[in-house]
């Protein structure tokens, strides 16, 4: 390809909204550009990484025993209303209605859909194991859509899904998907962890996160060095170590004015922190109170307790509302309270500890489970920190933060019962069948190579993802000797069927070179002074090689490249 004839819009200056290298390289380098906030053309450039990285997915995928189909983006609400997403999934499901008042979805994922293709084509057991997949795009209403590519309200994914006749044969599955990802992602050059993760609004059994390691990803992420284990901290766990046993002290009211935080509880009552326990009052979907107890080193995790109550969402109550329960801001305590109490595990141990006395200014100390109070039971909703035991191991816990590229999930029947998915088993019963989902953000995917793959001059693009692999500049266009030359290379390499850039245009060397390593194409062949030597100088992108090569030795650099 010609540089001339090619559309390659550069720009000079970062993009005034872009924070991460991926969004300001991708934009500078003409990859893509914005149409409206979360929705990016994709320039010719981009569009031939974005095949690249489709064809790699394919392959594995393929290979794997997965069939590509292709759904509908318009999803009819009825679908929706069989699961109960189209309420539950919230304002991020972009709808609509036709001519006929009738309601629609753009689908962000396809759960509902190929349910519905199965449920109406598949009778017995017979007619299983079945596993799909697509490449298309997705919408989801973004709340704050950013970072270019890596959040944005239309984004290209591969969403898969799985059907099977046992949960044994599902998981079975589920482990092909999971091997062809790490493949994928190897193959993609990504240093990337997998991860447990939560199942979220997809919903299921258990899931799995594959995750870029990245300064600006929104995953946060705890691992364990010794023993593998690694987590979102949506669904990390972590080892809470037993208590000794200590004798009961008599439970006792103090004065502890204006004291409200823990720190200053702990502090005003000289005890350590790991001695006082928040009761945090949560309200959920609106509409049920619920007390939750946890240790005071320890933050909640909301998701873990929007899971355990199978709640839309929860929050904390305002002052109006804690008022309306009887209990003063900052001095909330389970004693004599009429709504449910949780407890985390963290609590469980503990013996003569401090809670609020549902009384401005008052605390009680030498409280004890269950003397003092009942609760319905010890629970996991504790958030997962770096220093805290592995679950696994008991070994420190380190944490980072990460770019999500890829989750798994094991639904089991949650989409099939809903939607009477069912088949015929051998015995003749019929049963739900088990179903699998695997979803790889394949936009994402490009904005995740480049947070990896860059310097502070602009993308170093993989040999297997560059939109071109051999990138020619010819700096003097006005040498005829030089345009000779560097269309001699251009064509050996275009007979070969390699994918090389030719740089004819009649523009400053300075301009090329900035151009050059903005777009990153991994390897170099720049004729300029040397030429009149007779020797061209070969770069990697990377910077890692940069020598004089003679005209006689090019054919042998060039066979070696390929």
């Amino acid at each position: 390809m010609l540089a001339s004839k090619f559309f390659m819009p550069t720009l000079k200056e970062n993009p005034a909204d872009a924070i991460v290298p991926s969004h300001i390289y991708l934009v500078r380098a003409g990859f893509i550009r914005p149409l409206a906030a979360g929705i990016y053309e994709y320039l010719p450039l981009g569009f031939r990484v974005l095949k690249k990285i489709e064809n790699i997915i394919r392959k594995h995928m393929d290979n794997a025993g997965a069939l590509e189909l292709l759904l509908p983006i318009l999803t009819p609400a009825s679908l929706w209303k069989e699961t109960g997403r189209w309420d539950v999934y919230g304002k991020e499901l972009f709808r609509l209605k036709d001519r006929k008042d009738t309601d629609f979805a753009l689908g962000p994922t396809h759960e509902e859909t190929i349910t519905d293709l199965v449920r109406k084509n598949v009778r017995s057991y017979k007619d299983l194991p079945l596993n799909f997949y697509q490449i298309q795009t997705k919408f989801r209403d973004e709340a704050r859509p950013r970072y270019g590519l890596i959040r944005g309200r239309e984004f290209i994914m591969k969403d898969g899904y799985s059907f099977d006749v046992s949960e044994e044969d599902a998981i079975k599955t589920y482990e092909v998907m999971k091997d062809a990802y790490h493949k994928i992602f190897k193959e993609l050059g990504l240093d990337y962890l997998m991860v447990e993760a939560d199942v979220g609004a997809i919903g299921g059994k258990f899931s799995h996160e594959f995750v870029v390691k990245v300064p600006s990803g929104e995953a946060h992420i705890v691992y364990c060095e010794k023993c593998g284990y690694a987590a979102n901290v949506e669904a990390a766990k972590f080892h809470r170590h037993k208590l000794p046993p200590e004798p009961l002290l008599e439970k006792e009211k103090v004065y502890t004015p204006s004291i409200k935080s823990v720190e200053e509880v702990a502090n005003f009552l000289k005890v350590p922190i790991t001695k006082i326990v928040k009761t945090l009052i949560y309200k959920a979907d609106e509409k049920d109170y619920v007390a939750v107890l946890i240790r005071g080193d320890i933050e909640l995790n909301e998701t873990k307790l929007t899971n355990h109550l199978k709640a839309i969402e929860v929050r904390l109550a305002n002052p109006e509302e804690l008022e309306s329960l009887g209990i003063p801001e900052g001095f909330a305590g389970p004693i004599g309270l009429n709504i449910p109490i949780l407890a985390d595990k963290s609590v469980e141990d503990l013996h003569n500890f401090v809670v609020g006395a549902n009384e401005k200014d008052y605390h009680y100390i030498n409280v004890n489970i269950p003397r003092d109070f009942k609760i319905e039971g010890f629970y996991d909703f504790g958030t997962a920190k770096e220093g805290d035991p592995c679950p696994v191991c008991h070994s420190p816990l380190k944490e980072t933060t990460g770019l999500e590229v890829g989750h798994i999930f094991l639904l089991g029947t949650k989409y099939s019962k809903a939607m009477n998915a069912n088949f015929v088993d051998k015995d003749g019963k019929e049963k739900p069948i088990i179903m699998g989902c695997y979803g790889i953000g394949v936009s994402r995917l490009i904005s995740a190579i480049v947070e990896q793959y860059h310097d502070d001059k602009g993308i170093i693009w993989p040999d297997n993802v560059a939109p071109f692999k051999i990138h020619i500049l010819i700096l003097n266009t006005k040498d005829e000797k030089a345009m000779e030359v560097g269309f001699d290379i251009y064509r050996k390499l275009k007979e070969k069927g390699v994918e090389v850039l030719l740089d004819e245009r009649d523009i400053s060397a300075g301009m090329k070179f900035k151009d050059a390593d903005l777009l990153g194409i991994p390897h170099r062949i720049v004729i300029g002074k040397s030429l009149q030597e007779g020797k061209v100088e070969y770069q990697k992108r990377d910077g890692s090689i940069k020598d004089l090569v003679n005209l006689e030795d090019m054919d042998s650099l060039l066979k070696g490249l390929l």
